[in-house]
């Protein structure tokens, strides 16, 4: 039996691969979805001895298959955003408490303690649906502040720059989280000049805005915040952990998170560092549903194990994801 306290606890990278292995294979012995795409890849299960073999489930699964690691109870099903009569990836989480461990422990590794951050959330589109990952996160992060000014904002922007600039000339710190197009409408309302508020965006304009490149919107951002730097958070549905960026959108993963980046022309090999490909994640806190997740993801790791977010690519630029048909 694996705990909560052993994936939470790696230290350095002989513990996180040890760990992963003992993942790979209690998830293989125990979750159907995973076992049919290992075998349908002919993976020798004995002969997987490093995470560089261990085999990567297509992100695409979590919209028609239930992959699930254990028979519990189905406690919460977190969904993606979607247009109507897209299908939306559904992660099926048979305990929350693991998901709120990793959240909270994951900011605590990056920004310290919530209690001392007024936290503000600007996720509308988020909050017009249910079944958010990012909701109930965020939701918890703003109970744990225990600051009668946190709270989440709709489109009631007067009354959020109101706030943002008292509670930012007050000295308190403050994390503004916003959906990236809500940010945008914002510093179209008001120009502000922060010295003691992070700007924190969860990507995506959501059909609301014409896509920008990075270095373009955190240049808007930083001058419309009058910030140095846009701080960033890397998760999504069918994870259980994030990464953030400090900046540059340069992210770190958590200790019991990592990624690599796979060749977008053979979906089993792996690029140079420095290199473009697909991203893959290792997140160990999704040992109950699938910790070895193949994302649509573009993207670049670095030396230090950081890495940039670069886009996405379509399923007509996927090689080798006619494994679908498992």
């Amino acid at each position: 039996m694996i705990s909560t306290h052993d994936i939470f606890t790696s230290n350095n990278q002989k513990q996180f691969d040890k760990m992963a292995l003992k993942v790979f294979r209690f998830q293989y012995e125990n979750n159907l979805v995973y076992r049919e795409f290992c075998d349908f890849l002919k993976t020798d299960v004995q002969k997987v001895k490093t995470i560089q073999q261990i085999p990567f489930l297509p992100i695409q699964f979590f919209k028609s298959h239930e992959v699930v690691s254990n028979s519990n109870p189905i406690l919460t099903t977190f969904t993606s955003s979607g247009t109507t009569g897209i299908v939306t990836s559904k992660h099926l989480v048979t305990d929350v408490s693991i998901y709120e461990e990793s959240y909270r422990k994951g900011f605590s590794q990056f920004y310290g303690n919530i209690e001392d951050y007024v936290v503000l959330a600007l996720l509308p589109s988020y909050l017009e649906r249910e079944g958010s990952s990012l909701i109930h996160m965020v939701d918890d992060l703003i109970q744990l502040s225990n600051h009668p000014d946190s709270g989440f904002y709709l489109h009631n922007y007067d009354e959020l720059i109101e706030k943002i600039i008292q509670l930012d000339q007050s000295g308190q710190n403050v994390i503004l989280i916003g959906v990236t197009y809500a940010l945008l409408d914002l510093i179209e309302k008001h120009s502000f000049q922060l010295e003691n508020t992070i700007i924190m965006e969860t990507g995506g304009m959501k059909g609301k805005r014409k896509e920008m490149i990075r270095e373009e919107l955190h240049l808007q951002l930083c001058n419309g915040f009058g910030v140095k730097s846009i701080h960033s958070e890397y998760g999504m549905t069918e994870l259980l952990s994030q990464a953030y960026s400090l900046g540059d959108g340069i992210f770190k993963c958590p200790s019991w998170m990592q990624i690599s980046i796979r060749d977008t022309e053979d979906a089993l090999s792996y690029v140079r560092e420095g290199k473009t490909g697909g991203i893959n994640v290792i997140d160990l806190a999704n040992i109950n549903s699938c910790s070895f997740i193949a994302t649509q993801d573009l993207g670049k790791k670095y030396s230090n194990g950081s890495f940039e977010v670069l886009g996405r690519f379509d399923h007509s630029d996927i090689r080798g994801c006619n494994l679908m048909v498992v």
